[in-house]
């Protein structure tokens, strides 16, 4: 994979404002050691006071959790970055004054269980959020990933242009569209909601975590059925880990998957992207609109455009 950057002004300030809207941090200790790494970084960092809530499998209650999200909108930092994923914002996504989110001018960015607010409010406002490493889950870890910590400094900082990586399996596409996606589970769970974006000429890219190469293909099939990738450019894959085969599968993995999905829709398929529940993860913007071309085995994801 290679970056190619640009200097240009920056995208938001410095100052970082954490909430978690989705699952409790297990690890407290993971605050101090992203707040440390992410001062080096030149992003100083405010952890609002729910952060640290527990209620059930939830970092607070429900309505904590919305209150750390108002929080944020009134506060004075550029930047709102979710502590973690897990599960928790598709209780929230009714509640949330999306004009008022649009409205505040933040950049937001979380992945995983995030992606339900990327899609929202992208479905509500047409306001483009980004998704990437999380505060605790990727920078609280004792050695974040230095490639992601790079490209995260880089596109927050709005010199990231140009974002190549390996693809040799690619189908051939040169083209341009909205970027939009995130986890496939939280992009499939809010088809037929307000929620999910109506985007025709799309580049949708996904990725998920501890889910069988089989039931994969059926949320695919579910967006294919739906009519939703037939009206994509191209679909995008990240990573998807964690999955372990069995007995039965007799070969059926993902590759099968993607092969199925290229014969039945006929979109374009390119896998590679540096994107997911990995060390390495890319932060992409959601509905901004990019390019991507492929060619010799490589992919190259066009961010910035002049």
């Amino acid at each position: 994979m290679t970056v190619n950057d640009q200097r240009h002004a920056p995208l938001v300030g410095s100052g970082i404002y954490v909430v978690a809207p989705s699952g409790a941090i297990a690890d407290p200790d993971a605050l101090v050691r992203a707040r440390s790494y992410l001062r080096q970084l030149g992003f100083g960092a405010t952890i609002d006071r729910q952060v640290r809530a527990v209620h059930q499998r939830f970092a607070g209650t429900d309505a904590q959790r919305l209150d750390g999200l108002k929080r944020a909108l009134q506060q004075p930092k550029g930047l709102v970055m979710a502590a973690r994923g897990g599960y928790g914002l598709s209780r929230l996504l009714p509640a949330i004054d999306w004009a008022a989110v649009a409205d505040s001018g933040k950049v937001f960015i979380g992945n995983s269980d995030f992606t339900a607010f990327n899609l929202a409010l992208l479905a509500k406002t047409g306001c483009v959020s980004y998704t990437g490493p999380s505060f605790a889950g990727d920078f609280g870890v004792k050695k974040p990933h230095p490639l992601t910590a790079d490209l995260f400094a880089e596109t927050m900082r709005g010199e990231l242009e140009l974002l190549s990586f390996e693809s040799p399996q690619a189908d051939a596409f040169d083209g341009r569209g909205v970027l939009w996606g995130g986890n496939l589970a939280m992009l499939v769970s809010l088809l037929g909601t307000p929620f999910f974006p109506r985007v025709r000429g799309g580049i949708l890219f996904i990725e998920d975590v501890n889910e069988h190469p089989y039931r994969v293909e059926r949320m695919l099939l579910q967006l294919a059925q739906a009519g939703v990738l037939a009206r994509q450019k191209a679909l995008l894959l990240g990573s998807f880990t964690g999955a372990v085969p069995t007995k039965l599968d007799r070969g059926f993995d993902l590759s099968v998957v993607m092969a199925h999905i290229r014969k039945t829709v006929g979109i374009p398929v390119i896998p590679g992207l540096p994107y997911g529940h990995t060390p390495i993860k890319a932060t992409l913007p959601i509905g901004a609109r990019v390019g991507l071309a492929t060619e010799a085995g490589m992919a190259h994801l066009v961010i910035h455009e002049h």
